[in-house]
């Protein structure tokens, strides 16, 4: 009888360490970084406005304007939003806008922002999409109007590998999200380690 109590308790502990590791695993695991437009304040936006949206989670988005003109890319400091947001170092994340697509006008097809992020870096730990440069990502939804999930790519890249985020430090970065054509709104920000680093989420509202 003693000899099978020990077999068990031993059963027991192994089990328990098992669970114990599978536990650290989740912890120490990348997690998806979502951000939604309502959660953000006045003092994020500049030349950006929020929009009332039913379908939208917090019922707001944000936005701009839309006279028909003509907007630059970074540097050039035109309408924009920032925020920060807690990241880990050397994990390479997929970046996505569930991006409104507004009424074309004049100049404007009303669907294109540009990315930048401080601390990025390239895979040489190159410095990369940093606020106040040239390097960003372009996120051109279509030309359609209405509601997308679009993805942030370096302009001419000829793989996935060249658009995913990388960041040299872990802890909290600041994103800016510049629009690249008036009329253009989003209500949510992702940034994502593994579930979708090729494909868009399917649903309209991705859970934090």
């Amino acid at each position: 009888m003693a000899a099978r109590v020990v077999i068990f308790g031993s059963a027991t502990l192994f089990f328990a360490s098992q669970c114990l590791a599978q536990e650290v695993s989740k912890e120490s695991a990348p997690a998806k970084v979502v951000v939604y437009a309502s959660d953000l304040s006045e003092k994020s936006l500049y030349e950006f406005d929020f929009w009332e949206d039913a379908t939208s989670p917090g019922g707001k988005l944000v936005g701009t304007p839309n006279t028909g003109d003509e907007l630059d890319p970074p540097p050039e400091n035109d309408p924009n939003v920032k925020f920060k947001v807690t990241v880990q170092k050397d994990v390479p994340y997929r970046c996505w806008l569930h991006m409104k697509v507004g009424t074309p006008k004049g100049k404007s097809k009303a669907n294109m922002v540009w990315v930048q992020f401080s601390d990025a870096v390239d895979k040489s730990n190159k410095e990369v999409l940093k606020p106040g440069t040239a390097s960003y990502l372009t996120a051109e939804g279509p030309t359609k109007e209405g509601w997308a999930w679009v993805s942030c790519d370096l302009e001419e890249s000829k793989s996935l590998e060249q658009s995913l985020v990388r960041f040299k430090t872990s802890g909290e970065v600041t994103v800016r999200i510049q629009a690249g054509m008036e009329g253009v709104g989003f209500d949510q920000f992702l940034l994502s380690p593994t579930q979708y680093l090729e494909k868009p989420p399917v649903e309209a509202m991705v859970k934090k």
